[in-house]
């Protein structure tokens, strides 16, 4: 058998070297990307679509004392199609920081304003809105007394 000449080896090991290193960067990259998606990122928001358009509402509820309310319900119908008489109920909690956004809401209406009831408990709260004066609409919600 023919034997490798000793001057190969240092470049073989090298190679080898590199590419265990390679693996195990590529390997963290993987690994952190991954406790990422598990974690989630803090800024992320609930959400929930419509699909109709490009107009949000963003909410932030609050209790009677300016605390952050978790899980309240922010819920509306819109109304679309011939003569409004389809419908689509959305619903999305708050989080721990009492924010929830709607999107995908459309930029006109054949039956203004869209009405949002914030619920959590016994209170309850309604804003409107226009999306064709307001597409991007931001309420601050108190709930309570």
């Amino acid at each position: 058998m023919a034997q490798m000449p000793t001057r190969d080896l240092p470049i073989l090991a090298s190679s080898a070297r590199g590419r265990v290193v390679y693996f195990v960067l590529a390997g963290l990259l993987v690994c952190g990307a991954g406790a990422e998606a598990l974690m989630g990122r803090p800024a992320d928001v609930p959400s929930v679509s419509a699909s109709m358009g490009s107009c949000t509402a963003d909410f932030t509820v609050n209790d009677a004392s300016n605390k952050p309310v978790f899980d309240a319900k922010v819920h509306t119908i819109v109304n679309y199609g011939f003569m409004s008489k389809r419908n689509t109920e959305l619903t999305v909690g708050t989080d721990s920081s009492g924010k929830a956004r709607i999107e995908g809401l459309p930029d006109k209406l054949k039956k203004p304003p869209m009405q949002f009831t914030v619920t959590k408990g016994d209170a309850s709260q309604s804003v409107t809105n226009d999306p064709a004066i307001n597409c991007h609409a931001t309420f601050t919600v108190t709930l309570g007394k």
